[in-house]
């Protein structure tokens, strides 16, 4: 290696990460909040992640799925064409935030003492400044990745992804030709337990989203009178229960291979025989004992779930209304959809219906692929006392849309955060941010595994 290239690889480093902050920043300047139904304009966002890329002469795609709901999409040629082709795709738009909450104007992607600050420093405008960092970076060194990168940018996240993702899938899976994996959000960040282990979560798999309506008829009357037909009580005792149930254990393997990764990482004993336990006493008594933190990254992926959110009835209140309705907010788990619809039937019982408002379904990944190997190898190579484990995510991503097409998802946009660090109460929260050394150690991880996962 020549003195001159010696000299260069600190310069190109230097840029790439600066160029992940100052993305970061400039992104979330361009206020792409979604506040459902349509009612959000990412083509802004859109354009300058088009420009950066065509800057770098990838020729991107900037594809409308409606007025202003712009996606991106850009092929990167990879240097072993046998291999297959890897999706990278990130959310542009984001939820909306009440500027009077915040400390910081939400929209100013302000760098404030060592942390960028906006809606969406982590949620995941972060993830789209590595993505487009990393690319630039390999043009400028005339780098190419062993595998093709498609690096797909997308609108409607945060409502149903029908003018983004899916859109996408149904109408030009042709640009996804190849791709066998794919990578995104909630995914090899820092974890730290009070033991002082770093842990860093990959995700493997995603409960499935069973967003529901119920209601409730009756029978209209008095509120003076007795009413055995009253709406209101029909719908809230069947919220009481949807409330109340207890879900039974229902062991995935990515949730198994979680449990056995975080015993082994924080040395919390587990008897192998209660993960086949459909009691899961067991289990529930080992996540007890696991640090919060370690624990907080299974809790909500044991079981299905159903949490009531929303209700509406009546007009006044001297009048027991005809019908009431409600919504829950559901999840379920790979291979848990019978056992949800009967739950939820003997719940609602005989006078409350419920439909599904919103459904996507559970995806799982396997743990011992390739890709998952290249994922720890890059995160261990720039944190070596790093303790890799695979986990599911209760909520849900893009990652189920692409899976349509055939393609495997995994949740992985690194940042190393320090102890203390609330990234999970940052997701749609008050003053999110995100640390500008985290986001120096993530578009490093990222060009590693990107350039080496074959």
């Amino acid at each position: 290696m020549t003195e001159t290239v010696r000299e260069a690889q600190p310069a190109a480093d230097a840029l790439l990460c600066e160029e992940a902050v100052r993305f970061t920043s400039e992104l979330i300047r361009i206020d792409t909040s979604n506040r459902g139904g349509g009612d959000c304009r990412e083509r802004p966002a859109a354009e300058y992640a088009a420009a950066l890329l065509d800057e770098a002469g990838l020729q991107p795609r900037l594809l409308e799925s409606a007025p202003g709901r712009a996606n991106v999409v850009a092929r990167i040629e990879g240097s072993e064409p046998d291999l297959p082709a890897l999706l990278v795709h990130g959310h542009l738009d984001v939820v909306p935030a009440e500027a009077a909450d915040w400390a910081v104007p939400p929209f100013s992607g302000e760098i404030r003492d060592g942390e960028v600050w906006g809606r969406g420093a982590i949620d995941m405008k972060d993830m789209d400044a590595m993505m487009i960092a990393v690319a630039r970076g390999w043009a400028r060194d005339g780098r190419r990745p062993r595998r093709d990168v498609v690096l797909a940018f997308t609108a409607d996240e945060e409502d149903s992804a029908a003018a983004g993702s899916a859109w996408l899938a149904e109408h030009h899976r042709d640009l996804f030709e190849g791709c066998t994996e794919g990578i995104s959000e909630s995914g090899g960040y820092t974890v730290h337990t009070a033991a002082g282990q770093r842990l860093y979560p990959v995700a493997a798999g995603e409960r499935g989203t069973a967003w529901l309506r119920l209601t409730a008829d009756g029978r209209a009357g008095h509120g003076s009178k007795p009413n055995p037909s009253n709406a209101v009580t029909r719908l809230s005792t069947a919220m009481a229960a949807i409330g109340a149930h207890r879900w039974p254990l229902r062991m995935t393997p990515t949730v198994r291979a979680a449990l056995i990764a975080l015993a082994e990482a924080t040395s919390t004993p587990l008897d192998p025989a209660c993960l086949d336990d459909p009691a899961g006493t067991g289990v529930d008594e080992f996540v007890a004992r696991l640090d919060p933190a370690a624990a907080a990254l299974v809790a909500g992926t044991l079981r299905n779930s159903a949490n009531p959110t929303m209700l509406q009835a009546g007009y006044k209140v001297n009048v027991i209304p005809g019908s009431a309705g409600g919504a829950v907010d559901g999840r379920v788990l790979p291979g848990g959809e019978e056992e949800f619809t009967a739950t939820l039937d003997r719940l609602t019982g005989p006078h409350v219906a419920w439909e599904y408002q919103h459904r996507e379904i559970p995806l799982q990944a396997p743990v011992d692929s390739p890709v998952f190997a290249a994922m720890r190898d890059a995160l261990l190579a720039h944190d070596l006392g790093a303790h890799v484990v695979p986990y599911s995510m209760s909520g849900g991503t893009d990652a189920k849309q692409f899976s349509r097409l055939g393609i495997t998802g995994y949740g992985f946009s690194p940042l190393r955060l320090p102890p203390g660090f609330d990234y999970h109460g940052l997701y749609h929260g008050v003053d999110e941010r995100v640390p500008v050394q985290g986001l120096h150690f993530g578009v490093r991880v990222l060009d590693r595994f990107l350039s080496n996962v074959g």
